[in-house]
Formats: structure tokens, sequence, C-alpha cells
């Protein structure tokens, strides 16, 4: 199995991939006015880390308000390369929240037998099969093709092999999948020729459509993924997670935080320009390609009974295909905050 900062990597991919990745939820439970600003008479630091990658997008008005001092909470704030910086970070308890893949998520809850917890879906699906002509209609159209992609052993090779499989297609015999290691060779893959279909995560998408006119989306994952789930599954790219040690001791902190997360979102999505310059302020990609991507980056909010029923539903196919994709075993409840 490959590395998580592997799937991360196409992502930004987001970035590992995992899955990066076309709508946008803002689920989720109001806090109550006992975590609004005001209540609050000092401002909790939190130590607070994201990957570079689509991950990141729904935190950038955040960070412009704590730059400005307007946050209710303190965010120190890391822009992490690689899944492996965080996982380290949180391992030494240098982190008291992170936004990370789903099934990092999972990983690190089993590796630290329950010292983490998710409090909010941030990122639903960002990946696409894109195509150098008009072949594609549906996913039964894959059937005796070539599809280049990345992410070999990680999510989104398991989130094409379960689609795939749904639709009647035997990802090893119906199909041939060809896999790069970087989103970057796909992309020159298809510029060059070589490649006619091929599987990518947003922002990789805009990328190469930019350096190709012929390239168009031929299907959206995530959308072909709902319409085959019966159990209320579906992808996810990134969560945010908590040191369950800050939990226990700032419970009034968290939950304020993940009401600012929620109308950081909101004003993401629905303020694409002035938030592409924001995403590229804080290092995460360039304005002219965070404008072109954001309206299929999938950032969302959901926390409470829809993330929980997203999520589980998520970490149960990775188990079935790969039981170590999500290290292991399946979370239980404690897995879960809820507010």
């Amino acid at each position: 199995m490959q590395t998580p900062q592997k799937i991360l990597s196409l992502a930004l991919a987001a970035v590992l991939s995992l899955s990066v990745f076309a709508g946008c939820s803002n689920n989720g439970d109001s806090s109550s006015s006992s975590n609004s600003p005001s209540s609050q008479t000092q401002r909790t630091t939190i130590r607070l880390a994201a990957l570079k990658g689509p991950t990141t997008m729904g935190l950038v008005k955040l960070l412009e308000d704590n730059e400005a001092g307007s946050s209710a909470n303190q965010y120190e704030f890391t822009l992490a390369a690689t899944a492996d910086e965080i996982t380290a970070a949180i391992g030494k308890g240098e982190l008291d929240a992170a936004a990370v893949p789903c099934n990092l998520a999972s990983v690190l809850y089993n590796k630290t037998e329950g010292k983490i917890a998710v409090g909010a879906v941030n990122t639903l699906g960002v990946l696409y099969v894109v195509e150098t002509g008009d072949t594609i209609q549906s996913v039964a159209d894959l059937k005796g093709k070539t599809i280049y992609t990345t992410g070999k052993g990680t999510t989104p090779e398991y989130s094409l092999n379960y689609v795939l499989t749904q639709n009647g297609i035997d990802p090893a015999s119906d199909v041939t999948i060809e896999f790069k290691s970087e989103a970057a060779e796909v992309a020159a893959a298809l510029a060059e020729g070589t490649a006619q279909i091929a599987m990518l995560p947003e922002p990789f998408v805009t990328t190469a459509m930019a350096k190709n006119e012929n390239l168009r989306v031929a299907l959206n994952l995530s959308e072909e993924w709902d319409k085959v789930s019966s159990d209320g599954s579906g992808m996810v790219t990134g969560v945010l997670i908590f040191s369950r040690d800050f939990l226990e001791q700032n419970p009034e902190a968290a939950s304020q935080f993940l009401e600012e997360y929620k109308a950081s979102v909101a004003y993401v999505n629905e303020n694409t320009e002035d938030a592409a310059a924001l995403v590229e302020k804080f290092g995460v990609a360039p304005a002219a390609v965070a404008q072109k991507a954001l309206p299929n980056c999938s950032i969302t909010f959901l926390e409470g009974d829809a993330m929980k029923e997203r999520v589980g539903g998520y970490l149960s196919v990775l188990f079935q295909q790969n039981p170590q994709s999500v290290g292991g075993n399946l979370p239980d409840d404690a897995f879960y905050f809820a507010r």
C-alpha cells in the first residue's frame, strides 16, 4: 500500500487523494449562544494544520479573520506539504486540530488508540474522469477502455474500483488502468495524446484543461458513487480532526471553531473570486486556478449525524477493499465528535 502522502499529492490534490474530488453542502447543527464570540472572555489558541489543496480551501476566510484579529479563537496555522508532517505533529502532541484525508483520520484514530476525533467533513469527492473526445457518457462506456490515473493502492483506486464494480464492470478484466506516480504525469500524457481517458482530482483537472482545449469532464466520480450507493455513503476527501485532549479541555472553543469553520466554508462557496484571492494569499494555489477549480472542489461542511453517515459508509467501502487503508479496523462511535 502506498503512503498517505501519495494520496494527498493527488488531490492537491488533495493531495494524496486522497481524493480531492460537485455540489457543496452546508449541513450541521448550530452552536448554542454560549459559544458565541462575545461569551468567550479570552481567545483560545488553537494549533491548526492543513494540507496544501482542496482540504484547506474552505479555511481561508477563517484564516483571514484570524490574521485580522476578528476570529473568536486565535489560530496558529501550519500549511503542511505532506500528510507525514501532520501525522508526526499529532503524535508529538503539537496540534489541536487538523484538516486531513478521511481515511488518514481513521488510521490515526486506530494508531493513537482513540486520541483523535473527527469533527466535520470539509471536502467531498474531487475525482473526475476526463476525456479527449466524446465517447464517455456513462460509467458503462468505460468498459474496454484504458484509464490513466494515480494513486495505486490508495483511496483513488479504491473509489474507482467501487464505482466500476457497482456498475457491473470488473476493474481487473473489463478495463485497463494505467497508474502514474504523479497527477502531472497523467496530465502530460493527455496533452501528448498518449492518454485519451484519465481520472484526476481537482485542481489538476482545471490545470490540465487549461493546457488542452480538447479535454472535457466526462464523469463526476462523486455523483457516480451516489448513484450506486444505497447506504448513505458517499465519497469523502477531507475531514477536520481534533486532539481528544483539546476537546476535553476546551469544549467551547472547539464548538466555536466549528461554527467559524462553517461560516468560512459558506463564504468560500458564495464568493468564489474573493475566496480564490485568499487561496493564493495563504499559499494553497494560484488565484486563477482556484477561481476555476473552486466550484468543482466540493468544499462543504457536514457534522453530527450527516457526517457520521457519510464518513462511516465511505470508510466501510475502503475497509472492504483493504482494511489497512483505514488502519486495520473501522472506528467505533467514539471516533465522531458531536457538539
